[in-house]
């Protein structure tokens, strides 16, 4: 039992406390932040809107703030989402988590997946670090492959399962692929539908650096969580 309770304590720096329902009121950012600084977490994920308030309320506290960016679909142009980067570093994100253009990777168009990814890294670059959202439920194994390969490529500091808003999230089968083939040089981001502290754990086992989820609070109090971001 202690020896459970030590594990649970230090999987706190490994979660990034997420918060994306598109109805998500003020509030709620508000207790997402309390949450955060009462048990440590690595960082707050929120909307882009949300970036300057969590700042402001974080300003004294080791806790970074993390927004995603082209999200959920990944499908705006390499313009939008530098654009969108620049926006919330200078609102204060000091992590931002960017989905890639699906349907470029799909139609083998490796260059225009990696210019997408390096337009974020360049505008990001010395002021923020960039996870890369590959989307893994819409992938084969191979298309996970490249995927990983052109984020390390295009000089990403992560690479990242899920969205969780593509109806599937991250597996342990997927996070090994993915340590596989970043090796050390990359962070691996598990998210989606990682839902308690046994689940985290496996993942951290099996090679993630990071958790993405909204379910950090339970898995401190050593609950289960129905939500799946």
């Amino acid at each position: 039992m202690e020896k459970e309770r030590r594990s649970t304590v230090q999987l706190a720096k490994y979660i990034d406390h997420t918060l994306l329902k598109p109805d998500a009121a003020e509030e709620q950012i508000r207790k997402l932040v309390r949450e955060a600084q009462q048990y440590q977490f690595a960082s707050v994920c929120v909307n882009p809107r949300w970036v300057k308030l969590c700042a402001q309320l974080l300003a004294d506290s080791p806790v970074k703030v993390c927004t995603v960016i082209g999200f959920p679909l990944g499908a705006a142009s390499r313009e939008v989402k530098a654009f969108e980067t620049q926006r919330a570093i200078l609102d204060g994100a000091e992590e931002v988590d960017m989905v890639i253009s699906v349907g470029d990777l799909k139609s083998g168009n490796d260059e225009a997946v990696k210019q997408d990814i390096h337009s974020v890294v360049e505008t990001a670059q010395g002021k923020a670090i960039v996870k890369v959202i590959i989307e893994t439920s819409l992938l084969t194994d191979a298309e996970k492959k490249r995927a990983c390969e052109l984020a390390v490529e295009a000089g990403a500091d992560f690479v990242k399962t899920s969205t969780g808003f593509s109806g599937g999230g991250a597996t342990v089968e997927d996070i090994r692929l993915m340590r596989l083939v970043v090796g050390e040089r990359l962070g691996v981001k598990a998210s989606g539908g990682v839902r308690t502290a046994e689940d985290a754990l496996k993942m951290i086992e099996a090679g993630a650096t990071r958790i993405g989820t909204s379910a950090g609070t339970h898995m401190m109090n050593g609950e289960a969580s129905g939500s799946s971001y």
